[in-house]
């Protein structure tokens, strides 16, 4: 059976693992992400020697992915300013194995749509709600790039009146990622979300400002199932809350089963922390596919 090697490259560290092609994980190691060549010598090298039919690369970002691009795989403009225009192929060219690349959240959709709770979904949104705000994208079976990586945590809502916050978000005063990121809240109320679980008022407004993206969302891209992952969805209270504003943002203007369904349409993530290396492995297969 063949093995895959599989690297989910975030800003804080990098989850390198193999993988059967059957989806078992085999070996799993997760390194600091820490000054760029540093940190991709280490990652490669521990890959170093595997035998593996490819590699698949799931990688923060802003990332190039236009194969026809000279900056192809190399991270754009970013607040980690060690890492700006750094090629994140680099190092692992050398290997010697195909690599399929892609962002982290367009990984764990796919990872959720292969392996997960969206199996056999064509059309599937992953939302992770953690430091920040982003979403993959996977439209007709496959993963959505376009100009750049779609930027779903900038998108506007409607601030309340009586939210005290100044947004998080350097660029917009009232973008989603501004208002209802785990930065956003920790910042409203002086300590992080974990420590807020009991506050009620705390989730209505989160719930508003998440369901408002999400309406939009909704509206725009016509997913068939939304998945929300990330630290701040660890509050599993939030999940009736959002999906009922969504149903009123929406207000019945609608009609779909799936929209009838608002448990089964809007859930959370299933595989735990392995959506994302999940993905790098689907991310292999369907490069190979389309070499044969």
């Amino acid at each position: 059976m063949k093995r895959y090697g599989a690297l989910e490259a975030g800003g804080t560290k990098m989850v390198c693992a193999v993988l059967r092609e059957d989806g078992a994980v085999e070996e799993r190691i997760s390194l600091p992400t820490e000054a760029p060549q540093k940190t991709m010598r280490a990652v490669a090298a521990w890959f170093a020697g595997r035998e593996l039919a490819g590699l698949g690369v799931a990688a923060f970002g802003p990332i190039c992915l236009d194969p026809a691009s000279p900056r192809y795989g190399y991270i754009l403009e970013t607040p980690k300013t060690e890492w700006k225009y750094y090629d994140l192929l680099s190092e692992l060219r050398p290997l010697g194995v195909p690599i399929a690349l892609d962002t982290d959240v367009n990984g764990a959709c796919l990872g959720e749509a292969v392996y997960g709770c969206a199996r056999g979904l064509s059309d599937v949104l992953y939302l992770t709600v953690g430091t920040g705000i982003g979403a993959g994208l996977l439209i007709g079976g496959k993963t959505v790039r376009g100009m750049l990586h779609p930027e779903a945590g900038h998108v506007r809502i409607h601030k309340h009146a009586d939210d005290p916050l100044t947004s998080v978000c350097a660029y917009h005063e009232n973008c989603v990622e501004g208002l209802a990121s785990g930065s956003a809240i920790k910042a409203r109320y002086g300590i992080p979300a974990y420590e807020l679980s009991e506050r009620d008022d705390v989730w209505e407004l989160e719930a508003d400002y998440l369901a408002q993206a999400i309406a939009g969302y909704v509206c725009i891209v016509s997913p068939k199932k939304i998945v929300l992952g990330g630290g701040v969805m660890h509050q599993q209270k939030l999940f009736p809350l959002i999906r009922r504003k969504v149903a009123e943002y929406l207000n019945g203007y609608l009609v779909a089963d799936e929209l009838n369904d608002m448990e089964s349409y809007i859930c959370p993530a299933s595989l735990g922390d392995d959506q994302g290396i999940l993905g790098c492995l689907a991310l292999c297969r369907n490069a190979q596919k389309e070499r044969e």
